[in-house]
């Protein structure tokens, strides 16, 4: 590493975990933060250096303060901040104020994510790049009145957006007009909430297609590779449950459309460090560019599997000065890339499909993962005694599971899924291995509307979960004694029994 010698993660849970360990195979030193309720979390645990931002009563906010984290770097001689995705990630801010501080941001320059971070100048930028785009709101939408005339302008359905972030916070469907007055108004606060810019822009609603991203990858000097295309069409609420790499029921000529339009969009602003390119692809393989995520995404792991390529080492060593073909990272040209077999990735939550995915959160009383071949697991802070808590994420643990096709990998991520014993709070792994064994998702044929498609996927069966009641049995008798045996008679007194003697000779 030339410049690069620490290291500051501003996020937390899994990503921060992610990032913390590629840094350390780097040799660098690694530096994170926290809040007062994420004390116990692991990623604190596995920084170099941890330290604690915001109040102790405020656990979530201080993941967004720009300076504080910015004072934190400067303090502890941070050469470079890794934002993770969400939180920070796409904020232009927080790129801008990296570089005014001789701070290396790991992710693109501002003026990149000033064109493509934004959701609507990124689709100005597609149009002049020749790539069809949807039909989309002309004006800035500053209230619901604004919204409605737009919405009538391009007509029903349309879908808002927030433009700073994605992960489905921000998103609403419009069907009926009477609707749009407290659906922007929700959008809004969910997007000033979620990621500290409430701007919101809205586009034709396009029904059943296949959501399509394709990952890239730039180094500074002008050099631009995709690592081809993820599926991620198996998403509840526009936010992905269930990732493919690659895209399966694709034609040969989509996936080289899909991928040379991604390459165009990131060259035209000469991208660098990682970045992702989603596209929604109808029935009829009509191709319409959405929208640039200038950062990780959580569905990495797809692409590592099947490339080889360690995207987030990648990012470290790009935004240190590395050159694609050089051989820390090893990618000689968009030629020398192989996409090797099938991977699955599936995201534990702590959700209830039975409750219309209602977040659970307590403490984990047992949990006991997977393992063994073409199985990746990705986790937060999960272990037994951990409590979740209901201010962050609710996602637990993310697994890859790779094979030579999509059914093998299917298999063994619905073994993996199998393997788990999560004991405390409620999970979505049986939905999970409902989804995992469709006849639907193993053709690779869903759409985004796949849930919405196939209500049998919530034929959920209750676990017996014996282990958990008899332990809960056992400890309720040793506290309170059995409730049979109470209150004892002192007077009494219990004598052995006698044994009946027995003679052998007889």
């Amino acid at each position: 590493m030339e410049r690069i010698k620490r290291i500051l993660v501003a996020n937390r849970g899994e990503i921060a975990i992610r990032v913390l360990r590629a840094a350390s195979e780097l040799g660098i030193r690694t530096i994170t933060v926290f809040t007062y309720e994420d004390r116990y979390s692991l990623h604190r645990f596995k920084a170099d250096e941890a330290y604690q931002i915001g109040e102790n009563d405020d656990p979530l906010k201080p993941y967004l303060d720009i300076e504080e984290i910015l004072r934190i770097a400067k303090a502890n001689q941070a050469d470079a901040i890794h934002p993770g995705y969400g939180f920070l990630s796409e904020n232009l801010r927080f790129a801008s104020r990296c570089a005014e501080e001789g701070v290396i941001f790991i992710g693109p320059r501002p003026d990149v994510m000033a064109a493509l971070g934004d959701k609507v100048s990124s689709k100005v930028i597609a149009r002049n790049c020749q790539v069809p785009v949807i039909e989309d709101n002309q004006v800035r939408l500053t209230d619901g009145a604004l919204a409605t005339a737009e919405a009538l302008r391009i007509g029903l359905p349309v879908i808002l957006k927030a433009s700073a972030g994605g992960g489905g916070r921000g998103m609403r469907v419009i069907r009926q007009m009477e609707e749009m007055e407290t659906a922007f108004s929700e959008a809004r606060r969910e997007a000033g909430n979620a990621f500290g810019d409430d701007t919101i822009f809205m586009e034709k609603f396009i029904d059943n297609p296949k959501h399509i991203e394709v990952q890239v990858l730039g180094d500074q000097y002008g050099n631009i590779v995709h690592l081809f295309e993820r599926d991620c069409s198996v998403q509840r609420r526009f936010q992905k449950v269930v990732e493919i790499a690659p895209a399966p029921g694709l034609s040969q000529a989509a996936r080289e459309k899909l991928c040379r339009y991604a390459v165009d969009i990131a060259a035209h602003v000469r991208y660098s460090n990682a970045g992702t390119v989603e596209f929604l692809v109808d029935a009829h393989e009509n191709i319409y560019f959405i929208e640039v995520n200038p950062r990780i995404q959580v569905e990495h792991t797809v692409t590592e599997a099947v490339t080889g390529i360690d995207l987030v080492r990648s990012q470290i060593l790009i935004a240190d000065g590395e050159r694609l073909d050089s051989p820390s990272i090893g990618i000689a040209s968009q030629e020398s890339l192989r996409c090797q077999g099938f991977a699955i990735q599936c995201r534990i939550t702590t959700e209830d499909p039975l409750q219309n995915f209602k977040p659970d959160y307590g403490t984990l009383i047992a949990y006991r993962h997977a393992g063994g071949n073409g199985i990746r697991l990705d986790e937060g802070s999960c272990y037994q005694g951990v409590k979740v808590s209901p201010f962050f994420d609710s996602m637990l643990v993310k697994i890859t599971a790779n094979g030579g096709s999509l059914e093998e990998a299917a298999k063994r991520m619905f073994r993996a899924l199998t393997e788990f014993r999560i004991r405390g709070v409620k999970t979505n792994i049986p939905f999970l291995e409902n989804v995992i064994r469709h006849p639907v998702f193993v053709a690779g044929q869903c759409t985004v509307q796949f849930f919405n498609n196939h209500p049998e996927l919530f034929n959920i069966s209750t676990k017996q979960d014996r282990g958990t009641r008899i332990l809960k049995y056992l400890a309720d008798v040793m506290v309170n004694g059995h409730p049979d045996v109470q209150n004892q008679d002192p007077k009494k007194v219990f004598q052995p029994g006698k044994i009946p003697h027995f003679d052998k000779g007889k």
